[in-house]
């Protein structure tokens, strides 16, 4: 089969097309046949080795897909030829992969796959910071930063269904227009975001910030908060880990609250099949509706990797391995 594969931790351009052995998978595992499979930021950092996984090239990126099942374990649930998606961790950018049944999630008919390998990755983990780890309530408010992204974009549409109102915190004016499209109720620009968000809220503060981005905005976004406020670490595209003084905590008597989806649901596998169950239902309604910033073929992974790691990418960035794609 063919799959991309990192040969060299040299960044997006160390990716290439190979011929590898297809997964038979190990005892007790569904082997799909990928149709889509999601680009996601730790993919960019897995090629240049600065993920918190870290394995030795060459390996196969890709850590959501959706699909076909080819075979299945008796017993699992699943069946060849059921629709599904998967979060497989890693292997996605590939035409098959393999993946642990409690990872793999029935798909209904009217959603894509397109829509499917959109999902896990981004929505789950916008579901879990929200609902578990933000204790989001229906009337507050959210800030989003990197609005227009694939995660800003899911935690815009994943806090208006919760019943918050949004702010959107976004760097141009077209990625503005991604972000009221995915329902915004505000949009506002990095630049001097803290006053602005101050303004909108007449003076009261944010009650949650959604926060991937991390990085010099980090201080402005804790000045954000309303009394009692959160903000939510999700990760750090900017590049920069940021500090916190914590007598700033004290003030407003506010919390700065990690978001680790990935560590919570490997401690407990059973709550990915309930947020799926959760979910599935605002799919399928249209609440839910990932855009697709772009497709493209494998061939092109190194230019799809590239468009996230220079932050240029909107909504969420798909491979197909053999179907139509766009290649933008």
């Amino acid at each position: 089969m063919r799959a991309v594969q990192v040969t060299r931790l040299d960044g997006p351009d160390a990716v290439e097309v190979v011929e590898v052995e297809e997964p038979a998978g190990r005892p007790g595992q569904v082997v799909v046949e990928t149709r889509a499979a999601g680009v996601n930021f730790p993919d960019v950092l897995l090629t240049r080795g600065e993920y918190q996984m870290r394995p030795t090239p060459p390996f196969v990126p890709g850590s959501e897909v959706a699909g076909v099942v080819r075979s299945a374990p008796a017993g699992s649930g699943f069946e060849a030829g059921q629709r599904v998606a998967a979060f497989p961790g890693m292997g996605g950018f590939a035409e098959v992969v393999a993946a642990d049944p409690i990872a793999v999630f029935p798909l209904p008919d009217k959603v894509s796959f397109e829509v499917a390998a959109a999902f896990p990755m981004n929505y789950l983990t916008v579901h879990f910071a929200f609902t578990r780890r933000g204790r989001l309530a229906p009337g507050e408010t959210v800030l989003v930063h990197g609005a227009a992204g694939g995660i800003g974009t899911a935690g815009i549409q994943m806090a208006k269904a919760l019943g918050a109102r949004v702010i959107a915190v976004v760097s141009s004016e077209a990625k503005g227009e991604v972000a009221r499209a995915a329902g915004a109720d505000e949009v506002i620009g990095v630049d001097g975001f803290k006053d602005a968000a101050k303004q909108l809220t007449g003076g009261r503060g944010v009650d949650v910030v959604l926060d991937p981005v991390g990085g010099e905005r980090f201080t402005d976004s804790l000045r954000s908060l309303a009394v009692e406020g959160r903000l939510l670490v999700i990760g750090f595209t900017g590049g920069e880990i940021p500090t916190v003084k914590v007598n700033r905590l004290l003030l407003n008597n506010i919390e700065v609250v990690g978001v680790g989806w990935g560590a919570f649901w490997v401690g407990d596998p059973a709550y990915l099949q309930s947020q799926w169950r959760d979910l599935m239902p605002l799919v399928e309604q249209g609440r839910l509706d990932p855009p697709i910033g772009g497709t493209y073929p494998l061939e092109q992974a190194a230019a799809a990797l590239r468009e996230i790691a220079d932050r240029r990418a909107t909504g969420k960035l798909l491979l197909i391995p053999g179907g139509a794609a766009d290649g933008s």
